[in-house]
């Protein structure tokens, strides 16, 4: 079979198998569309052993950071900023995502801003920005680097199920 073919059917029974696993056994600690996020981050950094460190440590990178604007935000630490207050906190964390890229670890600036934009938008589309310093899986940095790891695993392995395919 080609090696596309092999990659088209590797990552479908995968991806049925993430989505069954993320969706029931695993609801409460998994999200589905991040796992999806992580596993495409691993594809285009590479898909290799090196392409997998790098999306898992730039993703929680990512992850951490916004779990650091969304604490300084929900604070309200610098509300005397008014209406500036969020946009300062995100313009000074975002520098973090991109300064950081001469770290080889953290040199695929995209798996940094998926971590991010992932954590920011699920504690904005679940009002659980507070959250952010819990230390449970309502804090959406958890969630999302929690889904990272296993949606990263699962492309490393639907990459080599599909080299065994295609041979």
């Amino acid at each position: 079979m080609s090696k596309l073919t092999a990659l088209a059917l590797s990552i479908a029974v995968l991806g049925g198998v993430w989505a069954f696993l993320s969706l029931n056994p695993l609801a409460s600690i998994a999200l589905v569309w991040v796992g999806f996020i992580a596993w495409g981050c691993y594809f285009a950094a590479g898909a290799d052993n090196a392409a997998l460190q790098k999306t898992i440590a730039g993703m929680v990178y990512g992850a951490v950071i916004a779990g650091i604007a969304l604490y300084l935000v929900s604070s309200g630490m610098l509300g005397g900023l008014g209406a500036l207050a969020a946009p300062v906190i995100i313009a000074v964390t975002v520098f973090f995502l991109v300064i950081v890229a001469g770290n080889n670890l953290l040199s695929v600036v995209p798996a940094n801003v998926y971590g991010y934009a992932a954590t920011a938008g699920l504690a904005l589309s679940t009002n659980t920005a507070g959250n952010a310093t819990m230390m449970n899986m309502t804090n959406p940095v958890l969630l999302v680097i929690v889904s990272t790891v296993l949606g990263a695993v699962f492309g490393m392995v639907s990459g080599k199920l599909a080299g065994a395919l295609g041979k």
